[in-house]
């Protein structure tokens, strides 16, 4: 077991955070507890219409987490057996879970090397007279061309349901990510750009009647007390966890720009490092960065890649490294009966082979990140 400094640097420090606004956080916190309403009332329906608002868009449904937030909008559009939905097989496995859990087949398009996120082009190529829906994923705070990605969709009849869960905050254009399609998932877990101190999640959409729906089917299929029209699920946004919410977006932007420094500052650092890709921000989109993954070129011929020797040069330095993701959608046991075989999304596969997150998080020092550069500059000598 390796024994780890005492100075180590996390992937992500949310204490750090709670020490820069904790005055507000225990009191928004206190505030709840005291008033005797830990489930819904005013501070989670305020925390959505200011969500809304910030987002661009009409309505707001808070839920239970990202992956609700999934679900919620496939079963609001009555998608379901029969059904399919495209999407990326080079994400968290909820992106895919969620199809699967409302009896559709999840159908996978490869990504991008530079951008991580699915190949648009390659969409229309995966589209049959089943296709119900497409799923982009704004992986890793970077937006999906979602002008291109729209123009799809309309041409074949398809809903768009925009997977935020880490790119709340980013833009496509002049447009917020989670405004542009259909519908914006977006989730709360306390690593993202904006997250609370749990679970949590929401759906923004500008059609009220599927924001009806979404709220009748969070609260076990019931729009009144005891009268239940559809089979449902309990997915409510508790109070204590809007109230922390309700106060860190107020701060999201902040953290984002800093966010947005700190990959400008390991862009510079690591610049021209031998071995490296460096991720790229797409023209036309503003990247939140919830994730600063760089590509490691393998050169290893053994079982172990050189990005895995490079993580662990890393953790023996103190420096906590993250491979987000080891293996593809496509080739996890739960979906062997789609078919899929390995070779079919070759970027994918070598993306899995070569993914390291370095650490980021709004806190991250100057210092500490020139300790990271050094440390990884040397291994790569």
């Amino acid at each position: 077991m390796v024994k780890m400094p005492v100075n180590t640097i996390p992937p992500v420090d949310l204490v750090r955070q709670y020490k820069l606004i904790s005055d507000e956080i225990d009191s928004a916190v206190l505030e709840v507890v005291r008033s005797g309403r830990y489930i819904g009332g005013a501070v989670v329906s305020d925390f959505e219409e200011q969500l809304a608002q910030y987002v661009g868009s009409s309505y707001c449904v808070g839920c239970n987490s990202g992956t609700d937030a999934l679900y919620l909008a496939l079963r609001a559009l009555n998608i379901g057996a029969g059904d399919e939905v495209i999407t990326t097989p080079f994400t968290f496995i909820a992106t895919a879970e969620t199809i699967s859990l409302v009896g559709a087949k999840p159908v996978f398009v490869d990504i991008e090397r530079d951008t991580f996120n699915i190949n648009v082009e390659a969409i229309e190529a995966a589209i049959t007279p089943q296709t119900k829906a497409i799923i982009p994923v704004h992986l890793f705070g970077q937006p999906v061309n979602m002008t291109r990605l729209m123009a799809i969709a309309q041409k074949h009849n398809l809903y768009v349901i925009e997977d935020c869960a880490q790119g709340t905050g980013a833009k496509w254009g002049d447009d917020m990510v989670g405004s542009v399609g259909h519908m914006g998932c977006f989730s709360f877990f306390p690593t993202k750009n904006l997250g609370t101190c749990g679970d949590g999640g929401a759906v923004t959409t500008n059609d009220q009647a599927i924001a009806q729906i979404m709220g009748v089917i969070k609260e076990h299929g019931s729009a009144q007390r005891y009268y239940h029209d559809v089979v449902g699920i309990n997915s409510r946004l508790d109070s204590i966890q809007a109230a922390i919410l309700q106060v860190k977006l107020r701060y999201l932007d902040q953290w984002n720009e800093q966010r947005r420094e700190i990959a400008q500052r390991y862009h510079q650092l690591l610049n021209l490092v031998p071995g490296i890709q460096l991720p790229q921000e797409i023209k036309g989109g503003y990247h939140v960065w919830n994730q600063y993954t760089i590509l490691v070129e393998n050169k290893s011929n053994q079982e172990t890649t050189t990005r895995d020797n490079l993580r662990q040069k890393l953790q023996e330095q103190g420096i906590i490294s993250m491979i987000y993701y080891p293996i593809p959608l496509h080739l996890q046991k739960v979906y062997q009966n789609l078919g899929y075989q390995r070779g079919d999304f070759p970027v994918t596969e070598q993306a899995a082979q070569e993914v390291l997150s370095l650490p980021m998080f709004p806190d991250l020092s100057p210092e500490e990140q020139e300790r990271i550069a050094y440390a990884l500059k040397d291994f790569c000598r």
